[in-house]
Formats: structure tokens, C-alpha cells, sequence
């Protein structure tokens, strides 16, 4: 792929859990002086101070009452305000007709593209391109920037064992590293080498923290973990983005053993602020302040405020509680003038950093926009990484890719000519109509020589089985069937949560209709989440995880399927074999009774305990070997490195790119450690015929644990190495850490 920048992000140094603190300012840009800042403080009045908090809504354009709040300079941003006309108008008014003239942050969540729609992020993951990660988001900030937009809400980092929970399909998956990898990677892509160019958007690290551990996999629902998982799982991504130079960080919505998180001084003033040195802006998520009365910590509005505030949460999105309750609580000497001046100093900070108070459109007009939004360079790079992130998950009889001797194909289902389902959730600025379904796509790659045919069978969460005789019919008579069957796009996402991970409708009965015809059968799995298709795992020949791709989903699939490119994702998420296994996720704790044929393991009577597919898994039209693994040395220092190595070959007839990863175990230890967990991974594209020798550095960062005093430390012992295409197998070795 040709992204529209690379840089050699798997380069960047990712702390997955090491103590002590790290320095985490914007990156590349000098602030403006502290004086500057402080002089402007010094001019506000309190009411003017918590306007700079307060981040209200619009509804496509600020209400007359929003505006006549601005001009009082009781608004410090707007979230939801896009398009270079009308943000270049609202910052007018606010750098003229406000007394001070202070600019404006102007947030919207830029999820995976702002007009152009590239994968969703869970798909972006299973590319494990970091360089290509990193590029869509910078030609989203570059289409976001250009309508005026400085913040956006994203990356979402949220580590995700339950695919239950709608917002899996945001992240980046179940492994930290990956996790950590991909959310420097999209910080980079959003902000670039400086903050102030007109193509850059300040990004936030969302959600803070622990919130895709929701029990039951419901959104918003409790989180109960402790400070060992937090540190060794949901918070590694945090400090990863953190060290990227991420402008902002969002609270989150949940409870993390009994305090929620907007009201958590230890995750937000300690850990934050004190142990990490971060020195950005926290800002609320949508009216989390308010949602402090829901948890019952908080018996009024002004509680929920001062709670929150004294927290370290420095904007109040949509509650308007700062500005409206808080400023009596301070002339009553409840809440210290320092901490209100503390948080103005971070939010006029992230303006100075943006450079908003020398350009305060940010570069953005009304030409530029219409130049940049949906660029041809941005659909052929939306075109690749969709290309990069389909996983081939079953190929019997390699059934796929298509070729020229099947003379008619059959597409058939609810999401094969649905443009809306091929943007997923929060699809940003994305027109349904720029997209190009599966079928279009196929079509458009057939040919003249191949016949394409065309049924929808069933709606998609359709109860009635009325169209699945034609297309059976259809399929009768055809030489292959591509059924596309899965998710709608709003049916992952924010308070999208479901109870089963099956195909939703009848359409695993069209799925079964349809291969009992005899007619060989390609399944194409479009959804938000992996889903739990065990029946199709042991009957259908070919499999291909399609996720939701954007805009160009019918020309990457097709581009695919018949061979022009040969498949190359690997899986950022176990897939279950049944709801009933999940949780389950491939770096677990090995248990005092491992599963095993003896009863009284820790295992199902009705189900194997291993997935359906596997952490890091995916097929190729190609095949790869893996040979003479070696280590640099036998041994390490606590402090020392080790290189690994390890050499790869193409053993097919044609090129494909397979990632190779690397995989640790720590056999005994003064806690309990994972199986195995993720130690770097290299995406290693090769011709036929070809060899590469890969290289993997380990240390301290992969090797460290935190003890039982929560200190973070490598203790001696043996270490085994996995090496391979999955979480799964692989070349081993071992070598030991020495004091």
C-alpha cells in the first residue's frame, strides 16, 4: 500500500507497564508562554473562567442562545460543530464580539474518517499496519481540519474481551501491545509533527478508563477489575497514547470498583497527572458530570461539579454544570480559586498549542474543504487498508479466489447491496452513496465473461424466511454463491450491546438453505464485532471476516476475492465458538487446573474451551514457513535486551504479506502471568519463493511485571519464546533472566 504518510511507527517506544513517570506534552510545538496564559487569567472574571469549561452541542449551527452565551464568554468549545462556513462564522464571533476574544475548540468525533469512511478501527486493527493506521488517520484530520474542525474524540483505546459490548468495533481489539501500537500510531496520524499546521487535529484517548470491561458486555454498565488488570490490560494503550504526545484524554462513563470515573482522583490527579506527568486537557464525556447523580455519589448538580472538578476534569461537556452551578460553590469557599484557574490554564493550553489565538480558523475554508473532503487520494487509501484488513478465516479446496471457470455467481444477502451497513458505526461526515457495496464491487470486477446475480433472501434482522427460496433458486443456478450476511452498521457501536453473537434474523437459516444446495459457498462475514459461526466453521468452505470496511467495502472485497490481492489480516480478537465462552480472550491466566480430559479442570461439558478462531489468526492464498528461531544470547540482565530472529519464507506460488508475532511466557513468577502475551509483531510482505530474516528486540518493557507490592519489576526466571502466524502454535525457544 502507498499511504499518504509512513513513518516507521513500530519504532515508536510503547510502555505497556512500566512505573515511574514520563513527560506527555503536545508534541513539536512550543506553547504559548506562561505569562501570556496567565495574563488572560488574570483578566476573567469567575463567570468567564468556566465558560472556558463549559463544551456545549450544537444541532449543525449554535442556537441564538448559544451565541449570546459565546459573546459573554461562558463557552469554551462547541462538540458536533463542523463544516468551514459555518465554524469559520462561530469562531468570529467569538474572537470579536466576546470580551476577550478567546477562540474556540471545536471537537467531533472523527472515529475512522470524517468524509472519506476507512475501515472501522477494529477492522484498521486487524491490518497490524501500524504505518496504515497512522495514515487514515491523518487524511481524516486533514478532511476534518479543513471544515473547521481542531479535537477530535478519538482514538478510542479501550482494550475489549467482551465482544458482547457494541464499542469493540472502535478499538482496537483484546491484546494490549496491539492495542498500545495502533493508539500511538492514530495519535501521530491526527496530530502529526505539529499541532498548529492546518491538516492536524488535537486527538483524545478515550475512555478513561477500564470501560471496555462493562459486565454482562453492557454499555455503561459497571466495571469491576482490579488494579493489576487495569494496569497490565485497559491501561497500556492509555499511556502509549499519552507518550504519543495525545493532546486530551475523555472520562469515562463506568464505575471502576465503586467510583466512577469522572469522580476518580486516583486514575485521573494520581495516576494521570502525578504518575504519568501528563499535562493535557481532560474533558468530560457526553454529560458525564451529570451522570455522577446517577451513580449516587452526588446529591445535586453542584456536588456532581465539585466531585468532578476537583477530580482533575477539566471540561464539562453538555451538563453545563461548571458554568451554571459551580461559580457560587467558589465565592462560598467551597471550591478553591487555584483548581478552577488549573483547569483554564489546560484548556487555553490546548488552544495556544493549535495555535487558535494567531489563526483561530485553523486554516479552514470553505475552498479548502471542498478540495480535500472525499480526495482521490484518500478513496485509494481507504481502498488499501480495506484491502489489508479482510481476514480469511477457512479456504477448503482452495475454494477461493474466484476464478474465470465460475461463469455465474451468485451474491446473495441483506448486506450485499446495502451501502449504509458498509460504513459501520460513527461513520462520521460519510454519505451512504460515495459507498460501494459487495455487490457493486463484484460486479464491477466480474468481467464480461462472468455472469452476476443478484437476491437479498431476507432482511437483515428479519423473522420471516419469505425470500429465501429465490435465492436458493438463485443459487441452484449458479457456479458459486458469495452470500454477505452479518451486522447492520448501527448494530455495534454506542448502546449497541447484544445477549448473542449468532448471525442476527433468519440469516443462518439462508445460510443453510442456500449450502444445502450443493453449490459451493463463500461466506463474507460483514459486521461490527466477531460473531459466533460455528455451523458455518464446519460446513462452509470458505470464510472471509469482512468487518465493516467504508467507503470502498465492494472494490477491496472484490479485489480479494478474486485473487488480485492476496488476503493478508490477521484476527485483533478471538472469535468465541459460542456466547456461552465469553468471556475469552487468547493471553489468560493458566489456572491451578489447566483444562484437560481429567473431570476437575477448568473447562466446558458441552463445549471445547478453545475458540472457534484465534487471537492473531488469518489465511492466505500463499503459504509461509517459519525456521531457525534464534536467540542472541541465552540469558539477559533484568535491564538487558535480547534479540530474536527468526526467518520467514513464501512457500506458495505467488507474493503475499504475512505478520509475524512474537509471543512471551514468564514459566514462574511471584504472580501469576498469562499464557502467552504479545511481545511484537511485523507485517513481512514477500514474493514467492522469498525469504526474510525478522527481527524482534525484548526487554524490560515485555518483560516487566507488576509484583505483589504493585511495583514494577523483571524477576529472574526462565522465559519461553513463541514465534509465528497466531497466537497459536508457533517455533518455541526459552531463554533466562539473570540477576
Amino acid at each position: 500500500m502507498t499511504p499518504v504518510r509512513r513513518r516507521n511507527t513500530l519504532c515508536i517506544v510503547i510502555t505497556l507497564a512500566l512505573g515511574g513517570g514520563v513527560s506527555a506534552i503536545l508534541p513539536a510545538q512550543t506553547p504559548a508562554p506562561r505569562r501570556n496564559i496567565d495574563s488572560l487569567l488574570a483578566r476573567m472574571t469567575l463567570e468567564e473562567k468556566f465558560g472556558q469549561l463549559n463544551l456545549p452541542s450544537v444541532d449543525n449551527r449554535p442556537s441564538a442562545e448559544q451565541l449570546e452565551l459565546l459573546r459573554k464568554g461562558l463557552v469554551g468549545g462547541f462538540l458536533n460543530l463542523t463544516g468551514a462556513a459555518a465554524t469559520r462564522e462561530t469562531q468570529r464571533v467569538a474572537v470579536t464580539e466576546s470580551r476577550l476574544g478567546i477562540p474556540l475548540l471545536l471537537g467531533y468525533d472523527v472515529i475512522h474518517g470524517y468524509r472519506t469512511t476507512f475501515p472501522i478501527p477494529l477492522a484498521e486493527a486487524s491490518t497490524w499496519d501500524p504505518a496504515a493506521v497512522e495514515a487514515t488517520a491523518h487524511a481524516a484530520a486533514r478532511e476534518a481540519a479543513a471544515a473547521g474542525v481542531n479535537w477530535t474524540f478519538a482514538p478510542m483505546v479501550d482494550v475489549a474481551r467482551d465482544p458482547r459490548w457494541g464499542r469493540i468495533s472502535e478499538g482496537a481489539g483484546e491484546d494490549p501491545y496491539l492495542g498500545s501500537v495502533l493508539a500511538a500510531a492514530r495519535v501521530h496520524g491526527f496530530q502529526g509533527a505539529d499541532l498548529r499546521a492546518p491538516d492536524a487535529v488535537m486527538a483524545t484517548a478515550k475512555h478513561f478508563a477500564a470501560y471496555g470491561g462493562a459486565e454482562g458486555g453492557r454499555d455503561y454498565n459497571t466495571v469491576d477489575v482490579s488494579e493489576r488488570t487495569l494496569r497490565e490490560i485497559y491501561l497500556p494503550p492509555f499511556r502509549a497514547a499519552v507518550e504519543a504526545g495525545a493532546g486530551s484524554i475523555m472520562t469515562s462513563f463506568n464505575e471502576i470498583a465503586g467510583t466512577p470515573s469522572h469522580a476518580n482522583r486516583w486514575l485521573v490527579t494520581a495516576l494521570l497527572r502525578g504518575e504519568w506527568k501528563f499535562s493535557g486537557l481532560v474533558v468530560s464525556d457526553w454529560t458525564g458530570v451529570e451522570e455522577l447523580r446517577g451513580h449516587g455519589v452526588a446529591g445535586s448538580r453542584a456536588d456532581a461539579g465539585k466531585l468532578a472538578l476537583e477530580t482533575g476534569v477539566d471540561m464539562d461537556m453538555v451538563s453545563r454544570i461548571y458554568v451554571d452551578d459551580l461559580p457560587a460553590l467558589v465565592r462560598a469557599g467551597r471550591i478553591p480559586v487555584a483548581t478552577v484557574d488549573a483547569a483554564v490554564r489546560r484548556v487555553l493550553a490546548a488552544k495556544a498549542a493549535l495555535g487558535l489565538f494567531d489563526d483561530p480558523y485553523h486554516g479552514a475554508t470553505v475552498e479548502r474543504e471542498q478540495a480535500v473532503l472525499l480526495a482521490p487520494e484518500h478513496r485509494k487509501l481507504a481502498r488499501e487498508v480495506a484491502r489489508e484488513a479482510i481476514v480469511l478465516l477457512r479456504n477448503e479446496a482452495a475454494l477461493l479466489p474466484l476464478t474465470s471457470a465460475r461463469h455465474t455467481v451468485a451474491v446473495i444477502g441483506p448486506l450485499a447491496d446495502d451501502k449504509s451497513a458498509a460504513l459501520g458505526s460513527w461513520p462520521g461526515h460519510g454519505d451512504p452513496r460515495d459507498a460501494i457495496t459487495p455487490l457493486e464491487g463484484i460486479r464491477a470486477r466480474a468481467g464480461e465473461g462472468t455472469k452476476v446475480v443478484y437476491a437479498k433472501g431476507c432482511g437483515i434482522t428479519d423473522s420471516a424466511a419469505a425470500g429465501i427460496a429465490d435465492a436458493v433458486a438463485l443459487a441452484r443456478g449458479a457456479d458459486i454463491a458469495v452470500l454477505v450476511l452479518g451486522e447492520a452498521g448501527d448494530m455495534s457501536g454506542e448502546a449497541a450491546s447484544r445477549s448473542t453473537l449468532g448471525l442476527p434474523g433468519v440469516q443462518e437459516q439462508l445460510l443453510e438453505a442456500v449450502q444445502g444446495t450443493g453449490t459451493p459457498v463463500v461466506l463474507v462475514v460483514m459486521s461490527g464485532r466477531p460473531l459466533a459461526v460455528a455451523w458455518a466453521a464446519e460446513h462452509v468452505p470458505a470464510i472471509v471476516q469482512a468487518w465493516q470496511l467504508g467507503v470502498e467495502t465492494g472494490h477491496a472485497l472484490a479485489d480479494v476475492l478474486f485473487g488480485d490481492v492476496s488476503p493478508s489480516g490477521k484476527l485483533p480478537v478471538t472469535v468465541p465458538r459460542s456466547v456461552g465462552q465469553v468471556p475469552i480472550y487468547y493471553n489468560h491466566k493458566n489456572t491451578g487446573r489447566p483444562p484437560s480430559a481429567e473431570k476437575y479442570t477448568s473447562k466446558y461439558i458441552d463445549l471445547p474451551v478453545s475458540p472457534l478462531f484465534p487471537f492473531g489468526y488469518g489465511l492466505s492464498y500463499t503459504s509461509f514457513e517459519y525456521k531457525d528461531l534464534k536467540l542472541s544470547a541465552p540469558s539477559i540482565t533484568p535491564n538487558g535486551k535480547l534479540r530474536v530472529s527468526v526467518t520467514v519464507t513464501n512457500t506458495g506460488a505467488r507474493e503475499g504479506a504475512e505478520v509475524a508475532q512474537l509471543y512471551l511466557h514468564d514459566e514462574v513468577a511471584s504472580v501469576t502471568r498469562p499464557v502467552r502475551a504479545l511481545a511484537g509483531f511485523q507485517r513481512v510482505p514477500l514474493k514467492a519463493g522469498e525469504s526474510r530474516t525478522v527481527d524482534f528486540e525484548v526487554g524490560a518493557k515485555q518483560l516487566g511485571l507488576y509484583d505483589q507490592n504493585m511495583k514494577f519489576t523483571v524477576e529472574p526466571g526462565r522465559v519461553r519464546v513463541f514465534v509465528g502466524g497466531s497466537s497459536v502454535g508457533g517455533l518455541e525457544a526459552e531463554f533466562e533472566v539473570r540477576r
